[in-house]
């Protein structure tokens, strides 16, 4: 068997799931620019928001703070919508939580193929998974240290079976 591309690779295979797809990151982001071909500009560019649907608002912003300590940063109602934004103390990337009108999404959600997993930054991961764990939620892995990156890691899915991983950088975090 070959040898994984990367830890991401190394986890997706070890959950059952397949390597590639969407990955947001909640807690921080990195500014990157590039030069704009047509006007020499630099141009900046972030992730600023990523937004998922929930099937029950107020569980999944107890997950989100409570356990993952995301801070509420506001609330949105419009018709067929509710939302509640989410951030980390420190900014950087924001969460958005959905829960549409059960007119407009009467079915279950259907996470397809297209998102993977959702990355938190934290500072203790053991005891962010044991707080998930101990709230109900499932494990998928104990939080372990990885040889290739200096950071620990632990995944869990929230209440709707989204997968989270839990990170905690040994040093400072990206971005910072």
């Amino acid at each position: 068997m070959a040898q994984p591309a990367s830890h991401t690779e190394a986890v997706a295979r070890r959950l059952g799931v397949r390597y590639g797809l969407a990955r947001p990151t909640v807690g921080y982001s990195q500014r990157r620019t590039h030069v704009c071909r047509d006007k020499g500009d630099d141009v900046g560019s972030t992730v600023g928001q990523f937004c998922i649907m929930v099937s029950d608002l107020e569980e999944s912003v107890r997950f989100y703070t409570e356990i993952m300590g995301l801070q509420e940063q506001g609330r949105t109602e419009i018709p067929n919508v509710n939302e509640v934004h989410l951030a980390g103390p420190e900014g950087g990337g924001r969460l958005q939580l959905a829960k549409f009108n059960p007119t407009m999404t009467p079915q279950p959600i259907d996470h397809g193929r297209a998102l993977w997993k959702i990355y938190i930054n934290v500072d203790d991961a053991k005891g962010t998974w044991k707080k998930a764990v101990d709230a109900g939620y499932t494990s998928h892995m104990e939080p372990e240290r990885l040889d290739r990156w200096p950071v620990i890691v632990g995944f869990v899915s929230d209440p709707d079976g989204y997968l989270i991983e839990i990170i905690e950088h040994e040093g400072p975090r990206p971005g910072h």
